[in-house]
């Protein structure tokens, strides 16, 4: 159903250039050519509707009906990505290694003993060098 309902799409896109390409703009004549705006009024006036006009209206419609055509039915087709293992994401892998690491520590309380633990030899340091004078 998809692959027959895209030939028709593309076949309808093709028939959709050549009758927009084909017609003729409504500043056609010579005027028109020079840039001189003088062959028309405010809107134009209304000329009767050539074939290559009702062409590319129905062509129009057509394209916009099976492009809708082809959104829906590409939703009810399975991904091609389902297969793809999926990574972690970087908070869940954060949230594991926090899990491994004791929940009584946190990185802070850590930096804190390592603070306190240099202070306590710099002042063993001084009381030894006190001591050897």
């Amino acid at each position: 159903m998809t692959t027959l309902l895209i030939i028709v799409h593309v076949i309808i896109c093709i028939v959709l250039i050549l009758a927009v390409l084909l017609q003729s703009g409504k500043a056609a004549d010579l005027a028109g050519a020079f840039g001189g705006a003088g062959s028309q009024t405010a809107f134009g006036p209304r000329s009767r509707q050539t074939i290559l006009s009702k062409i590319t209206t129905v062509c129009a419609v057509l394209f916009m009906l099976t492009s809708i055509g082809l959104w829906i039915l590409s939703g009810k087709t399975s991904s091609v990505a389902k297969d793809i293992p999926v990574q972690p994401a970087a908070a869940e892998t954060q949230k594991k290694t926090e899990e491994k690491a004791p929940s009584s520590q946190t990185p802070s309380d850590e930096t804190n003993k390592v603070a306190t633990q240099s202070e306590q030899t710099k002042t063993d340091q001084v009381q030894t060098d006190q001591t050897r004078k």
